[in-house]
């Protein structure tokens, strides 16, 4: 028994041990791991990168197609154009480059060049951007390899051209150069470093953008991490459709996040070699304690884990582990019942309901609670079940079930019971919570929008829509288990439910879809958009009742309009 013992002991101590074997070999894959992090990270700011500079690019051409619209189709600019008066012109222009100072603009008439302002090339060679049949023809909207200034060294530009109104060949060429300048500026709304590049050669870059050849230092499509002198950079690059031909790059400094993952790392390592020596100390002392009890429910305990429930052999030692092996024992008896009491009650109650039983915290004589009750109800049923057979009602019935309840359960409320076609809900037992009635009313729209997406795939099968009428009332009632000794059900009942009823039933009266009573409506005004429709007098009841229509969740758009429920 003894070397038994000292075998488990062992066991033990080498599973201390190993243990900590593991955690020093996990170091690599924790590494690993932050890295992995790092590039998804990087790979989602590059991403962001990419739609925030798609949206700069989207801006800026915006601009550039008004500035050329709104030049073309001034009366002022055709009048210069047709006069060749380049003066005028020039001041046309001016106008707009003083609200878009970027921007280069040339105007032509039908004999050439007739005014440029903001390009530094000399007129001959602005002349031959006149020849252009795409410009001249005043549709041109793309990429010139040398924008507006057509000189060699001149930076690639977007170009726009539109055809000024009245005037003999007249043309208005806007073009927003894609320089180091315009790089900065994106550069700077973006908080990354930009560049620009076409093939091999790089076009344009911002100051914070590292030094190197871009295109020969980027992946196309993945970021690369890189190292420029001490500081380590993830480079991406992407193409846009607009720039033809001109392909984007980003650079994220990421040095001081390796830096952090490495100092991280090495503190992880210290902790880990500390608690291996705390480890193996404790583990030693209490590795012979633990080994007296393991042999005796080991075999037990792995049956226990696949579910088969199943008593450790006793045996009399007089000493803790009887104790241990009775325990053992009282722990699966305990285990078998409470899994054949689930297994029953599960069948006739909610989760919730039942948890709440077997907690012994509901009173098998009824509880007085506030609660928030709905019912909804299917419009015209018995007109659509007969034009169905049994088995298609049941399937219609049971994938309209399924809509609905899941909301309802989503919203914290508990299936009472089901009415034929309708849904009894109860918001508040047998565990009342502050927002009861407020997730009921919520649950009611959502309904409403299931509803809506449900009529769409049955519409697409054929099927006639449905409709319903839902009524929600807040009040108190009486919840516990009501029946007979030999059949109970936990559910609740009182005046509140019968006006929440009543309600539904008006809701086809009053052509509305979802009708609350005020008292539900003073606890949700403030977190949905409702209209009140009037006061009604319900059977059974000689206070008048005020009714509300709910039309929405405020901050939400309005429930789309839905037929009204008819019969």
């Amino acid at each position: 028994m003894l070397s038994r013992l000292s075998t488990v002991k062992a066991k033990l101590t080498a599973l201390v041990a190993l243990s900590i074997v593991v955690m020093l070999a996990a170091l690599p894959i924790l590494s690993w791991v932050l890295h992995r992090q790092m590039l998804d990270e990087v790979d989602d700011r590059v991403v962001d990168a990419n739609k925030s500079f798609l949206a700069e690019l989207d801006d800026d051409l915006a601009d550039l197609r008004l500035a050329a619209r709104v030049l073309a189709l001034d009366e002022g600019t055709r009048n210069a154009v047709v006069a060749r008066d380049a003066v005028k012109a020039r001041a046309m222009a001016q106008t707009f480059l003083s609200i878009y100072p970027d921007l280069d603009v040339l105007l032509f008439d039908s004999h050439g060049l007739v005014a440029a302002v903001g390009c530094d090339a000399p007129p001959d060679r602005l002349s031959t951007l006149g020849t252009d049949p795409s410009l001249a023809a005043g549709k041109f909207h793309g990429v010139l390899a040398h924008g507006c200034e057509t000189g060699k060294d001149a930076p690639p530009a977007m170009v726009l051209s539109e055809t000024i109104a009245g005037a003999d060949g007249g043309v208005t060429v806007v073009c927003m150069p894609l320089d180091d300048a315009y790089v900065q500026n994106t550069a700077v709304k973006l908080g990354v470093g930009v560049a620009l590049a076409r093939s091999e050669m790089g076009i344009a870059k911002s100051p914070n953008f590292p030094a190197g050849d871009v295109a020969q230092q980027t992946l196309r499509g993945e970021p690369k991490l890189s190292n420029f002198g001490d500081r380590t950079w993830a480079l991406a690059r992407f193409d846009v459709p607009e720039l033809t031909g001109i392909s984007v790059v980003t650079a994220l400094d990421v040095t001081d996040v390796q830096w952090i993952i490495r100092k991280n790392l090495a503190f992880a390592l210290l902790v880990l070699l500390f608690a291996a020596g705390v480890s193996v100390a404790f583990g030693s002392s209490i590795a012979s304690l633990m080994s007296r009890a393991l042999g005796r429910v080991n075999v037990a305990l792995k049956k226990l884990a696949l579910q088969e429930y199943v008593h450790v052999d006793a045996i009399r030692t007089g000493d803790e582990l009887d104790d241990l092996a009775a325990g053992f024992n009282k722990m699966v008896d305990g285990l078998i019942e409470r899994d054949k009491l689930k297994t029953t009650m599960g069948k006739y109650m909610t989760a919730s309901v039942m948890d709440r039983l077997l907690s012994g915290k509901v009173q098998l004589g009824g509880e007085t609670l506030t609660v928030t009750i709905l019912f909804s109800d299917i419009r015209s049923f018995t007109t659509i079940s007969e034009k169905m057979n049994a088995q298609e009602l049941v399937g219609l019935l049971n994938e309209y079930f399924t809509e609905m309840v899941g909301i309802v359960m989503d919203g914290n409320g508990v299936v009472d019971k089901y009415i034929g076609d309708a849904i009894m809900a109860v918001f508040g037992a047998p565990v009342p919570k502050p927002d009861d009635a407020k997730n009921a009313v919520i649950a009611a729209v959502r309904m409403r929008q299931g509803l809506r997406v449900l009529n769409q795939r049955l519409a697409a099968r054929g099927v006639p829509e449905l409709r319903t009428g839902i009524g929600i009332h807040t009040g108190e009632v009486v919840a516990g288990n009501i029946g007979s000794e030999r059949r109970m059900e936990y559910t609740v009942i009182g005046d509140a439910v019968n006006l929440a009823s009543r309600l539904e039933s008006s809701t086809k009266d009053l052509g509305v879809h979802v009708l609350i009573s005020e008292d539900t409506w003073k606890l949700v005004k403030d977190v949905v958009v409702t209209r009140p429709v009037k006061e009604i007098t319900v059977k059974g009841r000689k206070q008048p009742v005020m009714t509300y229509e709910v039309l929405g969740v405020t901050g939400e758009p309005l429930v789309e309009e839905i037929p009204k429920a008819t019969d």
